[in-house]
């Protein structure tokens, strides 16, 4: 797509830069949580990647994603065949899913938190949602991760409070896998765009949103990244881009999702 616009959001141009974490997946099944995640899956299928599959969060699998919200009473999902639980947890176990989430923590292994805070497991200060599925759904197939708000409180220096999901950690790794196993995508933040590409699977900044600095990020992470010699800006999104997303995303629930909704270039 071309004809990039300077009328836009910050939670658009995340949705546009999340978007490019499932553009190279071919058939698997993709699971946004969370309205950009979301989102960024459905503009994938639309633009880039229109083999990912998609269901409607019930039974169905879906030729076409779903607009987010209530729809109008003429609407008619496309479905494309039946999805049931059974057919996810065969996508699941065989690597043919990307799922994309937004963790409490994150560490510099990449393991994630969505489980408890402070104290003991027993005992923490925060009880959350719960690893639930997480543990055997990262060693199956990526992942990848949304943070609306980039700070030492979300990456966290040392490990997570509670360890939800698995990482580049080799002291972590269950009997019988390797750190080639692991498969973690895209990270995109308020700030940036991150993946594990530096050396050792270390946290590197892939991109820099507009008016955002290397230093900036830096300083709102717990842990040293890697920062290449050259940085490019996140890509604005285009006219067909936006577009697309409001389509999806007509009650516009994507304002919401990002404190303020500030503009996406902050220069």
């Amino acid at each position: 797509m071309t004809n990039p616009t300077t009328d836009y959001s910050l939670a658009e141009l995340c949705i546009v830069a999340a978007s490019k974490a499932f553009e190279n997946d071919g058939e698997v099944l993709a699971t946004g949580i969370g309205v950009i995640p979301r989102l960024a899956a459905s503009l994938s299928m639309k633009t880039s990647n229109t083999d990912l599959m998609m269901t409607d969060s019930e039974s169905f699998m879906l030729s076409e994603p779903n607009p987010l919200g209530a729809r109008e009473d003429r609407f008619v999902q496309a479905n494309e065949s039946w999805m049931g639980f059974s057919r996810i947890f065969d996508n699941v176990w065989s690597g043919c899913r990307h799922a994309m989430l937004g963790p409490t923590q994150i560490d510099r292994f990449g393991q994630s938190n969505t489980s408890a805070l402070g104290g003991s497991y027993q005992q923490p200060k925060v009880m959350m949602l719960g690893a639930r599925g997480f543990p055997g759904n990262s060693i199956s197939h990526p992942n990848s991760f949304f943070v609306p708000g980039h700070n030492t409180r979300v990456f966290v220096d040392g490990e997570c409070d509670f360890v939800s999901s698995i990482g580049y950690n080799p002291e972590r790794m269950p009997k019988g896998h390797s750190l080639d196993d692991v498969k973690i995508g895209l990270i995109i933040t308020d700030l940036c765009v991150l993946d594990f590409g530096g050396p050792d699977h270390q946290v590197r900044l892939v991109s820099l949103h507009p008016g955002v600095s290397a230093e900036q990020v830096q300083e709102n992470t717990g842990f040293t990244i890697h920062i290449p010699g050259s940085v490019p800006v996140t890509a604005a999104p285009t006219a067909e881009q936006l577009a697309i997303i409001a389509a999806m995303d007509p009650h516009n629930q994507r304002a919401f999702q990002i404190k303020d909704n500030p503009a996406g270039d902050r220069s």
